[in-house]
Order: C-alpha cells, then sequence, then structure tokens
C-alpha cells in the first residue's frame, strides 16, 4: 500500500528535485528553448517573405515572358505579311517576265511563218514558172515545127531587144 500513498519525505524530497529541476531549467533550458523558438519562428517568417518575393519575382517573369510573346506575335505576323507580298511580288513579276517571253515566242514564230510563207511563195513561183516554161516550150515546138516560123520568132525577139 505504500504505492498508493507516499511518505511524507519522499513527498518532500521529490517537491525538492522538481523545485531544482525547475530553476535550473528556468535559468538554463527555457532561455534557450525560447531563443531557438524565436529563431525558428523568424526563420519560417524569413522563408515565407522569400517566398512571397520568389512569387513577385514569378509573377513579374511571366508577364514579362507574355509581353515577348506577343512582342515576337507582332513580330512573326509582319513577318507573314512581308513574306506573302514579296511573294505576290515574284510571282507578279514571273507572270510579267512569263508574257514577254511568250510575246518573244509569238512574235519569233509569226517571223518564221512570215518566213516560211514567202519561201513557199517564191518556191512556188518559181515551180510555177518552170512549169510555164516547160508548156511555153512545147506549145512553141509544135508552132515552131517550120524553120520560116523559128527564122521570124528570132528576128522578132532580136527587134525587141534593140528596141529596149
Amino acid at each position: 500500500m505504500e504505492l498508493f500513498t507516499p511518505d511524507f519525505g519522499l513527498v518532500f524530497w521529490m517537491f525538492v528535485a522538481f523545485i531544482l529541476l525547475f530553476i535550473v531549467l528556468a535559468v538554463w533550458g527555457w532561455p534557450v528553448i525560447v531563443k531557438m523558438m524565436d529563431a525558428r519562428a523568424s526563420k519560417i517568417d524569413q522563408g515565407v517573405e522569400d517566398a512571397r518575393k520568389a512569387k513577385e519575382q514569378l509573377d513579374n517573369a511571366r508577364a514579362e515572358a507574355q509581353k515577348f510573346v506577343k512582342e515576337a506575335q507582332a513580330r512573326q505576323a509582319e513577318l507573314m505579311r512581308e513574306a506573302n507580298k514579296m511573294k505576290s511580288d515574284i510571282i507578279e513579276e514571273a507572270r510579267k517576265e512569263a508574257a514577254k517571253a511568250a510575246q518573244k515566242e509569238m512574235d519569233a514564230a509569226k517571223v518564221a511563218i512570215d518566213q516560211a510563207r514567202k519561201q513557199a511563195e517564191l518556191q512556188f513561183r518559181n515551180e510555177v514558172g518552170s512549169f510555164s516554161i516547160e508548156i511555153a516550150e512545147k506549145m512553141l515546138r509544135t508552132q515552131m515545127k517550120s524553120d520560116k516560123a523559128q527564122t521570124e520568132l528570132v528576128n522578132k525577139l532580136l527587134d525587141e531587144i534593140e528596141k529596149n
């Protein structure tokens, strides 16, 4: 039953030990613990402040990145407009050059056709003249079978030559 009802001496020494422990902790323990808790609290506060600053910097960086993206998109749109304009200019220039080349080809073809036509006409005239001479020669041979008719024709031609 001693365990349930302690003696007065045991209680007294337990009380003295508690007081001594309380004094030792109050003098050396609590100030260190409080100091460490304050340091931890200030470290946490500093961490929160750093996190707030980092969040501000991140927000600023995002805003700046958005600004750069918008500028890049505007520049890209400008470059696309310039590229489209250059493309249409190049296409138009190519069309003009193609039209000029086609016109030159047409002109060259017309000249070639005219030359071929003139050559064909000249050849046709030569052939018609050759046929005419052959026909005239055959007619003259049939008409001039006699020497008298031939002599009269030669004399007539000589008279015409002398007049000219």
